[in-house]
């Protein structure tokens, strides 16, 4: 496909501090054979405690703030029922009168009434976590959806009126072939979608797949042939994201403030001696790396944990572990997100020694600057260059 065939996107960064929000959904009708979210079956009994878990926990960390976005991620959030979310937006909707994108993440079966009452919600950006329309890569991935399902969700989904969709493809499986992904393709390029988010196969801990690498394949070239033919329908904006940015994960990248409500959820804060915006002294919480006092600190950067498990939250949804952040540990973030995504980073961060090795890597044409930040040619190749620059 021509260039001026390409979609073309504004990747518009925001200066603004309204922070993020991010809702975890931990239910599942399955477990896929690769996932290794904090993700749970068997556990619908527990929907109802669940929302009173989050509202508590919610009503205890949101004070006045107003969120730029909101993604309720999973698990499968298409799980839950409407009604669960007509609860749940009644507790936003003080907090989300500004909001520019809310995103929720669902299954390819999700029906066309559920998809319909959603977006009259307010939700204006919709992931389908389809990885295949291949019947047999979906049972190997034990995905519980057929291609046919998957296709009608995305049509159904244009149909309820939502013009911003994202749909998941995963490669680098054993089954993978150049015709196997090309058919995944086409039929992806001929629905409504306006993103696509390319994972490759990570075989981890605490999954069916566990050690089991023969489930893998590692074919670099096919690998490269698969992201450029993506990048001929949809921009690249980010290692395994095309086409319209995610505003809310721009905001991650980008080192916005974030709040992450339910079990599991991580957030990311600046706490501010004084302003009364969101203080810890009631909080119960447990210092990963040290304490900090508190009373003599000004300014202290963290990022906090709720309990995983999501007994234990349902218990306590308002005990977490924090980490401190130090101005060296966001250096370290800021170059190696930056240079994953169009985002980059600042050059002012780094130090002398540490431009010099950027100057080197401009001459090799591995890096380029544009007004005072440092980019990357190569996305894939953002963890070695960071580890040089950092080294």
């Amino acid at each position: 496909m021509t260039d001026n065939k390409r979609k073309k996107y504004n990747f518009t960064t925001s200066n603004d501090d309204f922070p993020l929000l991010y809702i975890h959904i931990p239910f599942c009708d399955s477990k896929c054979n690769y996932c290794a979210f904090n993700s749970y079956t068997n556990i619908n009994h527990l929907k109802k405690e669940y929302f009173e878990a989050i509202k508590k926990q919610f009503l205890n960390d949101v004070k006045k703030e107003n969120f730029k976005t909101v993604f309720i991620g999973g698990g499968t959030p298409s799980t839950m029922s409407v009604e669960f979310y007509e609860k749940l937006f009644g507790l936003l909707a003080p907090h989300i009168k500004n909001c520019r994108e809310i995103t929720i993440e669902c299954n390819p079966n999700t029906s066309y009434e559920w998809l319909r009452e959603i977006k009259n919600l307010g939700v204006n950006r919709i992931s389908f976590g389809v990885q295949s329309f291949n019947d047999e890569k979906l049972k190997f991935l034990n995905r519980n959806h057929s291609p046919s399902q998957a296709i009608n969700a995305i049509q159904n989904a244009k149909k309820a009126g939502f013009e911003n969709i994202n749909l998941d493809l995963i490669y680098s499986t054993a089954l993978d072939t150049k015709e196997l992904l090309s058919q995944d393709l086409k039929i992806a390029f001929s629905l409504p979608i306006t993103h696509i988010s390319a994972y490759s196969l990570t075989i981890e801990e605490n999954t069916k797949w566990e050690g089991d690498f023969s489930k893998r394949k590692y074919d670099e070239e096919l690998e490269i042939w698969f992201i450029e033919k993506i990048k001929e329908k949809f921009p690249q904006y980010e290692i395994s994201n095309f086409g319209k940015p995610c505003e809310h994960n721009l905001g991650y990248w980008r080192g916005d403030e974030y709040i992450g409500i339910g079990a599991g959820a991580v957030g990311f804060r600046e706490w501010r001696m004084g302003n009364g915006e969101w203080g810890m002294e009631n909080r119960e919480c447990t210092m990963y790396n040290g304490k900090w006092d508190m009373k003599n600190e000004k300014r202290k950067i963290f990022r906090y944990y709720t309990q995983n498990d999501v007994y234990e939250y349902l218990k306590n949804p308002t005990k977490y572990n924090y980490e401190y952040l130090s101005l060296e540990d966001i250096k370290k973030e800021k170059v190696f997100l930056g240079l994953r995504s169009i985002l980059g980073f600042e050059e002012n961060i780094l130090n002398e020694e540490e431009k010099k090795r950027v100057e080197i890597l401009i001459e090799e044409k591995k890096l380029f600057k544009k007004q005072n930040k440092i980019h990357a040619y190569d996305f894939l190749l953002a963890d070695a260059l960071s580890a040089y620059i950092l080294d």
